[in-house]
């Protein structure tokens, strides 16, 4: 019997990201902002909260953390919607699911699962990605 591999840390990202910045982006670029960097399911959670900018904000941190996490940054191997930031029912603890390049990435390089922990307060947001998996770091 051949024993399997033990998961481990396969990289990790951090991202802090001025609020204002992204309330300013909002006012300025509104859908076309939103269209660009998030999916429908995060746009409809955002503009449910009394703040909505500050909950983009910190979004934005996640999936910059993921990309910096990937060692790509977001660019040609992972774009914006190719990474989905979910609230689990109940707790609401933040996870990541990883689609298109993102998730074809994940799954050549052995990632099985992305841990996130983000945070924001009124002037900064800021999220934490580690990758987690079978596979060889970059």
């Amino acid at each position: 019997m051949i024993p399997s591999r033990p998961e481990r840390v396969l990289g990790a990202g951090v991202d802090l990201v001025e609020v204002d910045r992204v309330r300013d982006a909002l006012a300025r670029w509104g859908g076309r902002f939103r269209d660009r960097i998030f999916l429908p399911e995060e746009q409809r959670y955002c503009e449910s909260r009394a703040a909505p900018w500050r909950h983009y904000a910190v979004r934005f941190a996640l999936k910059e953390a993921v990309g910096k996490s990937f060692g790509t940054g977001i660019g040609a191997e992972v774009g914006w919607l190719d990474i989905e930031v979910r609230r689990a029912e109940g707790s609401g603890a933040p996870s990541v699911a990883l689609h298109g390049r993102a998730a074809e990435l994940a799954a050549r390089r052995g990632v099985s699962r992305v841990l996130a922990s983000l945070a924001h307060a009124r002037d900064y947001a800021v999220a934490q990605a580690i990758l987690i998996g079978t596979g060889e770091t970059p």
